[in-house]
């Protein structure tokens, strides 16, 4: 008689909480151990910290570790377990139910003081904190994490999603001061804002630099990476951890479902090591398909950039490029609301004397010049109008689509306006270069998401518009290699 002998992995079989708390499965968890050095592994003096346990897997992956890195010096493993357990490893978790979960996991009891834990605590929690906590409200915002009062002040009853680690100014007291060596994690991504999806808040950052402050001797954390080139409130963060020379190696997956399968969060996924003793360039790695694709050791702010440039294969383009020292196309495209119509603007139906084309979201419509409150002299123009927002930001499917927007005509805020331009062939030429490949890939080194302000066009340089121009010509132009042409015709989808 055949029998089924499979015994899965509990942690692979858990649905994810949501897209903003992901729980992390064992195969990615010891991936991120493994940026650690191998001896912090070997002494019973290093102590971890999980600030964000959800599933306890960090805790449980590190246990398992530790038993096999001590046994050398610690031959008696009921011993070694129980030094383990009570002196080197502790978590703090997000929600009653996952403090359950993570205590479980790591225990084998969500009670650490009962007779069923693997080693029995003074206290329920043991070594993996929760409390609940209430928000700090001032001005309609909780001061800590910025939460929403109208979304988030829900009484006794619900869950305040109120992060005991970020929603405190002195982290150090949450373990009696205690120092830790490691501190590694998968934090909660955003916090919904009472809006769509889209305009959620991004909270890791908070988790990464409520850490930095305890001074780990090294801080791993997986997050989002939309952070290196945008994201709604991250441009301290940004400058803070780019200019950071302590930041020892990036992860990056362009497709997060190789992380967390079935779960769709655009721009991917990358997590970070940072070394409180080291100070150099960073070794980053691009993951496709289980492994790795590309990696590279370089500075994380390229001369001329305030990003961080994703791809290592990139960077030899961007040099070349930005090395011509020509002004960018970002000089030439209006801000938000180029002549003062919000998006849901739609105008009439039926032109009536004397007034002008409006184009709108998915529509033409008719409005007074008398409405126009912003940049009216560019009514009368040749130009060209621009969707604010573009495809998700994955380059080998979106394509920016320009309209020519005539003398006549204006627009609405889904657009932004580039020119004026002089006349229709310079248009016609405009149109042709935001036709080439050239020009959507340096659109991608800061586009990463569907939004397309004027400042992601800042990378593309501004051409001489009194021509067309074709891929070849400015292939050649910045002295492409076959190489750096294969790659950028690999990065893009094809013109139409």
């Amino acid at each position: 008689m055949k029998t089924n002998t499979y015994n899965p992995d509990v942690l692979n079989c858990l649905a994810n909480l949501s897209n903003d708390e992901v729980f992390t499965p064992p195969s990615l968890a010891n991936q991120v151990l493994d940026l650690l050095p191998k001896e912090v592994f070997n002494s019973p003096e290093t102590t971890f910290l999980d600030p964000v346990s959800k599933s306890g897997v960090f805790l449980r992956e590190i246990v398992k570790r530790l038993d096999r890195g001590l046994e050398p010096l610690m031959p008696n493993r009921r011993e070694r377990i129980e030094h383990i357990l009570k002196k080197q490893v502790f978590g703090i978790a997000i929600t009653e139910l996952t403090s359950h979960l993570s205590r479980r996991s790591v225990y084998c009891s969500k009670d650490a003081s009962s007779e069923y834990s693997v080693t029995r605590f003074a206290t329920e929690s043991g070594n993996i904190l929760y409390r609940p906590l209430h928000h700090t409200w001032q001005n309609g915002k909780c001061r800590y994490c910025g939460a929403s009062q109208e979304v988030y002040d829900r009484g006794d009853q619900a869950e305040q999603y109120a992060y005991q680690f970020i929603h405190t100014d002195k982290p150090h007291t949450l373990f009696n001061n205690m120092k830790f060596d490691v501190i590694i994690g998968n934090p909660p991504y955003q916090l919904s804002d009472g809006g769509a999806q889209a305009s959620a808040m991004p909270i890791y950052h908070k988790f990464v630099m409520q850490a930095k402050k305890l001074n780990p001797r090294y801080l791993v954390m997986i997050t989002p990476s939309r952070w290196f080139a945008g994201g709604r409130g991250l441009d301290d963060y940004r400058n803070e951890m780019l200019n950071d020379r302590r930041l020892r190696a990036i992860c990056d997956y362009i497709d997060a479902s190789e992380c967390f399968p079935g779960v769709e969060i655009k721009g991917g996924i990358s997590y970070f090591m940072w070394e409180k003793d080291y100070s150099g360039d960073c070794t980053v790695s691009t993951f496709s398909g289980g492994s790795v694709i590309s990696q590279m050791k370089r500075p994380l702010l390229e001369k001329g950039s305030d990003v961080f440039i994703r791809y290592n294969e990139a960077i030899s383009i961007f040099r070349k490029v930005r090395g011509k020292k020509e002004p960018t196309i970002d000089e030439q495209i209006s801000s938000q609301k180029p002549f003062g119509l919000r998006t849901f603007f739609q105008g009439e139906k039926v032109k009536k004397d004397g007034w002008i084309k409006v184009y709108a979201n998915h529509n033409v419509g008719y409005v007074s010049p008398d409405m126009i409150s912003q940049n009216a002299s560019w009514i009368d123009k040749h130009k060209i109008i621009l969707p604010r927002a573009i495809g998700s930001g994955d380059s080998k499917e979106d394509l920016v689509k320009p309209i020519y927007s005539e003398p006549g005509s204006c627009c609405t805020e889904t657009y932004v306006v580039l020119g004026p331009y002089h006349n229709k062939n310079e248009i016609d030429n405009v149109m042709s270069y935001i036709g080439t490949k050239f020009f959507h890939f340096m659109l991608t080194l800061k586009k990463n998401t569907m939004m397309a302000p004027k400042t992601v066009y800042s990378f593309v340089p501004l051409q001489d518009f009194s021509h067309p121009w074709t891929d070849e010509m400015l292939y050649k132009k910045y002295g492409l290699t076959d190489e750096e042409i294969a790659f950028i015709e690999s990065m893009i989808r094809p013109m139409e």
